[in-house]
């Protein structure tokens, strides 16, 4: 696997991405959801584009609001003890959006295990 500052996607809406950290081209399911959303459509599904120690970069099915608190999981492509599927659910904010992607960053995040139909079942430690 490769490592990158978004690779391909170094710019964002025009703004060139200046992170330090490296970027990993993950291409996962995710489901988002949109916390303190009120009015607003709080749930979507996309494709993850890179993931990174500090964010995550993903399609969407509209453009999210900046700024707002969000909760992302995505299935893992490894399983624990080569046997176990997982789930990665991070919370943070969006920092960036367009019409049919955004980015995220990672303020907390914990690692759930998950049933075969995808849906995690319970926390993992």
């Amino acid at each position: 696997m490769e490592t990158s500052a978004y690779g391909t996607d170094a710019n964002f809406g025009g703004r060139t991405d200046r992170r330090d950290t490296s970027r990993f081209p993950v291409r996962e399911e995710v489901r988002y959801r949109l916390l303190n959303a009120k009015g607003l459509p709080t749930s979507g599904v996309g494709k993850t584009l890179d993931m990174g120690s500090g964010g995550i970069l993903f399609t969407t099915e509209g453009r999210l609001p900046m700024g707002r608190p969000i909760e992302i999981s995505v299935n893992w492509p490894v399983r624990l003890g080569g046997a176990c599927l997982l789930q990665f659910v991070a919370v943070g904010k969006v920092v960036r959006s367009e019409a049919n992607k955004a980015a995220v960053e990672i303020e907390r995040y914990e690692f759930k295990t998950r049933g075969s139909n995808g849906v995690a079942a319970a926390a993992a430690g």
